[in-house]
């Protein structure tokens, strides 16, 4: 069997060390998933970053393009009609412009997470007709979503240039 030496390990950032309640856990957490996610399609090569790399049609930019509207949705009460779409970044959107627009959807969506103490009230987002989730649920969800296409990530960036890590 081989042994891993400490210089055979890849550099990687451990998960945070949060504060002692839930919503600071909860919050860790998720900004640990997003910056993760950002940092691997920051700098990704085009035209690789919006390739197929997978038969479902998944790509790098992509990923990063829906976190952004999920992020929307949910915290600032935007109505996305087709979720498929929002896995494509439009041709003239540099992966820049994507990380931007992403990294601006999350400073938002933290404005909005800072005025809330309780975890079981409703998100405070503008949804006429729509009842909104609870903080606790949303947080949940996101830190659920976000990972889940982190890991997706992970993999298309090894695939694309041999990026490991976090």
């Amino acid at each position: 069997m081989p042994t891993t030496t400490r210089r055979d390990r890849r550099g990687d950032t451990p998960p945070p060390r949060t504060g002692s309640s839930e919503i600071e856990a909860l919050r860790g957490f998720l900004d640990y998933l997003r910056t993760s996610i950002a940092a691997k399609v920051d700098g990704a090569p085009e035209p690789q970053v919006r390739t197929a790399a997978v038969a479902s049609g998944t790509n790098l930019l992509g990923l990063l393009n829906h976190l952004t509207f999920v992020e929307r949705s949910m915290f600032l009460g935007d109505d996305v009609t087709g979720w498929q779409a929002t896995f494509r970044a439009a041709p003239a959107d540099s992966v820049a412009d994507v990380v931007a627009r992403y990294r601006d959807a999350v400073e938002r969506a933290n404005g909005v997470l800072d005025g809330c103490t309780d975890l079981g009230a409703p998100v405070p987002r503008p949804r006429p007709g729509r009842p909104a989730p609870s903080v606790r649920w949303a947080l949940i969800h996101m830190i659920e979503e976000t990972g889940r296409h982190a890991g997706h990530a992970d993999i298309l960036r090894e695939l694309i240039d041999g990026t490991t890590g976090r």
